[in-house]
């Protein structure tokens, strides 16, 4: 019966394409059976296979996974590549320095010697995917414990990308699809040598920061550029002087011709994490435990942060990434909670799952397959709320003392190669790189902060034991632990984790008391996993068995599985937006608003100078739209999330008019419902991008470089 189930998941992905265009992350190779007509009907001027081909070059060779969490595109027969800022910006951070300091003032290599290699960023192009549901349907039964399946699709998934991998660069994955009733393995070719080529200053690839993120009218040239090197054969290397730029298989021609209402786009990339399976229970979950601890322990943590980076440029450029990474998501947070409300989001998904219960209990061999799906996924939800919040706020507070993380990772190699008298050059490197983003006096103010919130919002039971030291020994003065923490560890600074490595000890490491503090957090974590365990397993078979129902109840229509951070398409068309009555939203921004915008005194909002001059002149060059003015971004209907940052957006040609950057503020609740009447993708013009590179930056060669279509 189960078997019979998941063979229907298939099946029922080819039925009619009635949904909506701009909603769907669509998996590649279903392209031409679920989306052709449509796609051909919006505009689009490609077959399917000129977008994903495993025979011949096709789109999805030009799309890359930049880094570990974003997307970019190859744009020359060079291996130049284009993604965004904020997806560029730890590894423009890691170059930066206050004498070089690439964040404020912005980096351009006038040549190709120029570029700068950046150890540990990788560039991803994926191979080809291969849908392996057979494989996994000829070993799970539904007689199988949850544990049981969940070790036999572990082992057959390992197999499955052993086969497929090949030496360090060519590598297997089997992702789970819809909820874990079909599988794919995809194959990819990791590229390790990447360099930075250009990136323009904060002041306009980051401008707007906080206050303009997910918001629009919006005015952010959120770029940067890299370029991928390989031997002289073309394969992947690690970093040699004697590389050279790829010859990529697909490389992207990018369009100057402009955009107007209506036209059709199409993004391809690597949403990172959608839930729009996402039950009524879950959503009661985010919006009372995971959505409120997030904003309220990041908030404080940034606050702290800002402070000191506001008023030393050393902090600033130490924490820039860190307080980016966490802003983005803290501000999301606030926003789909929002949206969640607004739009009703929880009463719409309890209308389907009054639906769904009414066709299960139409036929008794429903009720037999689905018939508990969502009593499993209530029971679980309900059950782990406390120690859900608990194992969160450690994760997010005192867990995430940068030096508590410190010990967690390094004591255990140190350990064992103190132990096997191993060379500890390796574990120093690896703590430089730490260090050097590192500030003692700024992380213990945020360890007082944490300390003392993880204390007060946790109930007593899911206290680490250091809690009790520093009732006992501290008179529950937690500044003063704090102090005695870092003033007595080898890890609190580079110059006593350097004066430790001159003489090591397995004894020095393991009475650490920060060590001892990581490891206190790490049995409370243990401690709630156990609890955890069995309620996840009982949420995953009533997810999974409610995927599997609602695919069956709704086999009109096609169904395209949560995003998990693997190549997706969507289409869908340049348009404005009404976000609330009264309220209508241009579907474009130019460097007007820029100038509209600029506060001297606000650093989120500080013009430069040489800017302004451009703008004062109107010296647009080709890149001015017909009436003048100097497009900066631009709104689409495109579905995506996370990961997508730095995706192209594609006119109907497959040319490159843009890159996606963001959602928009209204409808933050995207990722688990999908709002068609307000839901954007916020993209930076491909002409805003190239008059930055020759008018701003004087890096011509660069855009000569590319293919333009005029």
């Amino acid at each position: 019966m189960r078997k019979i189930s998941i063979l229907l998941v298939g099946l029922l992905l080819l039925g009619s394409t009635t949904l909506r265009a701009d909603e769907g992350m669509w998996l590649l190779p279903l392209i031409e059976k679920l989306n052709a007509k449509d796609m051909k009907k919006a505009g689009l001027k490609l077959s399917p296979e000129d977008i994903y081909s495993i025979n011949k070059s096709s789109l999805k060779d030009a799309i890359v996974i930049f880094g570990r969490g974003c997307t970019g595109e190859i744009v020359s027969d060079q291996g130049l590549l284009l993604t965004n800022h904020h997806c560029g910006y730890g590894t423009i951070q890691q170059h930066s320095t206050v004498e070089h300091d690439y964040l404020k003032n912005g980096f351009w290599a006038m040549n190709k010697e120029q570029e700068i290699p950046s150890p540990g960023l990788t560039v991803t192009f994926l191979e080809r995917i291969e849908d392996v549901t057979a494989r996994f349907n000829d070993v799970l039964t539904p007689s199988m414990t949850e544990q049981e399946r969940y070790k036999a699709i572990a082992d057959l998934s390992k197999k499955l990308a052993d086969e497929a991998s090949n030496g360090k660069f060519i590598r297997g994955q089997v992702t789970p699809m819809y909820g874990g009733n079909q599988f794919y393995l995809f194959v990819y070719k990791v590229y390790t040598d990447v360099r930075l080529v250009g990136t323009p200053p904060d002041a306009i690839g980051k401008f707007g920061a906080d206050t303009d993120n997910w918001m629009w009218p919006r005015h952010t040239g959120d770029f940067s550029v890299f370029r991928v090197y390989a031997d002289k054969d073309g394969n992947p290397a690690d970093y040699n002087a004697n590389n050279v730029p790829l010859k990529p298989k697909k490389f992207l021609k990018v369009s100057l011709k402009g955009i107007k209402a209506g036209d059709y786009t199409m993004i391809m990339g690597n949403p990172g994490r959608t839930n729009r399976y996402m039950t009524s229970w879950e959503i009661d979950e985010v919006l009372n435990i995971s959505n409120p601890n997030r904003i309220k322990i990041r908030g404080i943590r940034q606050d702290i942060w800002m402070k000191d980076m506001q008023a030393n440029d050393t902090i600033r450029i130490q924490y820039a990434s860190k307080y980016a990474g966490s802003s983005n998501y803290w501000k999301n947070s606030i926003g789909m909670s929002r949206g969640l409300k607004r739009l009703k989001v929880q009463d719409k998904k309890a209308e389907q799952e009054a639906r769904f219960t009414s066709w299960v209990n139409q036929s008794p061999e429903r009720v037999a397959t689905y018939g508990n799906a969502l009593a499993l996924i209530k029971e679980a939800v309900e059950s782990r709320k406390e120690v859900n919040s608990a194992i969160q706020y450690l994760g997010e507070s005192i867990r995430g003392i940068e030096v508590v993380g410190a010990a967690s990772r390094y004591a255990s190699a140190l350990i064992k190669s103190i132990e096997s008298k191993e060379d500890l050059t390796k574990i120093k490197e690896s703590t430089n790189d730490f260090y050097k983003d590192y500030n003692e006096a700024l992380d213990k103010k945020v360890a007082v902060a944490m300390f003392a919130l993880y204390k007060k919002d946790v109930p007593a039971k899911y206290l680490p034991s250091l809690y009790n030291d520093i009732q006992s020994q501290y008179n529950n003065n937690i500044e003063a632990y704090v102090n005695d923490l870092y003033a007595k560890s080898i890890f609190s600074n580079k110059k006593a984790f350097n004066a430790f490595l001159s003489n090591p000890t397995v004894e020095a490491v393991k009475n650490d008391p920060i060590y001892k503090a990581a490891q206190s957090i790490s049995v409370i974590i243990r401690e709630i996993s156990e609890k955890l365990s069995p309620l996840n397993e009982k949420f995953a078979k009533g997810q999974r068995l409610y995927i599997a129902g609602l695919l069956e109840m709704e086999k009109d229509k096609p169904h395209y599985p949560d995003a998990n951070f693997t190549m997706r398409l969507t289409y869908g068309n340049v348009l404005d937006y009404i976000p609330a009555d009264a309220v209508h939203y241009n579907f474009y921004t130019t460097l007007d608003g820029v100038m509209e915008k600029e506060d001297p005194t606000n650093w989120e909002f500080v013009v430069p100078s040489k800017l302004k001059e451009l703008y004062n002149a109107k010296d647009y060059g080709r890149y001015a739209m017909k009436n003048g003015k100097m497009p900066v971004a631009f709104l689409s209907t495109n579905d995506i999330t996370g990961g997508n940052s730095g995706s192209p957006i594609m006119n109907a040609n497959g040319e490159l008019i843009g890159l996606a950057f963001d959602g928009n503020w209204e409808a933050m609740s995207g990722d688990i419902a999908f709002e068609p009447q307000l839901q954007r993708t916020i993209n930076v013009d491909i002409r805003y991008v190239l008059f930055i590179m020759d008018k701003y930056a004087g890096a011509k060669h660069l855009v000569d470089e590319m293919t333009i279509v005029e």
